[in-house]
């Protein structure tokens, strides 16, 4: 571990790109030490196993950080236009920061003004949609589009491209959060609309910005999704798909969950379980939050 002319935002990072320290355990970490992160990184193993949540593994990982590694590393990634947004500092949006299990860190390709989280929606669904679930969705981003709220979805292939494509159609703000690195965006059939949204919207991720998906990672951005947004729309979905996860973390984090009434599980299940039911005709007279 070298520590050469560390900075508290170098710290943050290199510590929120371990890959088993979370919200949780970062502010264990900075509790035990009283918010000294030099202190963090300084201490000997067997000290930082006294914090809850840190083992042998997270321990090692934390003895291994060298930030005169990581510093030239950032900068090349500012030149490539990624910005590391920090929960608690400008730029961070306050409406994830809200969640107790946000990241420390935020990769993006973009700070966006607090104003876009005003009347933000996500809308996320199935990779393979019906006709009809593909139609709503691009009906439902335009519409919301049109009416100047910002659309969030996860790049995934179907009903999430759909979404991006639609509220890029009527020149509205879009954000995909990634379950990869904003430098390495998945999936590849996908970078085409990533630069677009790039271009006029935002990447985020909270992963290492050059590192590949993972099914973690995929079902663990859900979480970002549904903390960027004012309300989670599930266009269409099976019961165990994995829109379903941005559905039950939504609920963890107190935001409405809508869906429409079709024959899919996940639509019917959610139906059961209390989720607001969305007209077809007009949807956003339903739509609250």
């Amino acid at each position: 571990m070298k520590m050469a002319d560390s900075h508290p935002q170098l710290q943050t990072i290199a510590l929120s790109l371990s890959p088993n320290i979370g919200a949780a355990t970062m502010k264990n970490l900075q509790d035990h030490f009283n918010g000294d992160l030099d202190a963090v990184l300084a201490a000997p193993r067997r000290e930082l196993m006294k914090v809850s949540g840190v083992g042998q593994k997270i321990a090692g990982e934390i003895a291994a950080i060298d930030l005169d590694l990581l510093a030239p590393e950032l900068a090349a990634w500012g030149e490539r236009g990624v910005k590391a947004l920090l929960r608690g500092e400008a730029g961070y949006p306050a409406l994830l920061a809200e969640d107790d299990d946000s990241p420390p860190a935020l990769f993006a390709s973009r700070a966006l003004p607090e104003e876009a989280w005003a009347s933000s929606v996500a809308i996320v669904g199935t990779r393979v949609p019906s006709k009809t679930a593909r139609y709503l969705t691009l009906e439902l981003a335009l519409k919301l589009a049109r009416a100047g709220r910002t659309v969030v979805s996860g790049l995934a292939l179907g009903i999430d491209a759909a979404a991006h494509s639609g509220a890029l159609a009527e020149g509205g703000l879009t954000v995909a959060a990634l379950g990869s690195g904003i430098l390495n965006v998945y999936p590849e059939a996908n970078r085409a609309l990533a630069e677009r949204i790039r271009m006029s919207g935002a990447l985020v991720s909270e992963v290492h910005p050059r590192w590949g998906a993972n099914a973690q990672r995929l079902v663990s951005r859900n979480r970002i999704i549904s903390g960027l947004s004012r309300a989670v729309i599930v266009v269409e979905s099976k019961h165990d798909g994995g829109a379903m996860y941005c559905a039950r973390f939504a609920q963890e984090q107190g935001r409405p969950v809508y869906t429409f009434d079709l024959p899919a599980s996940g639509n019917q299940r959610l139906i059961k379980g209390g989720a607001g039911v969305l007209r077809r005709d007009d949807p956003l007279r339903d739509l609250r939050g």
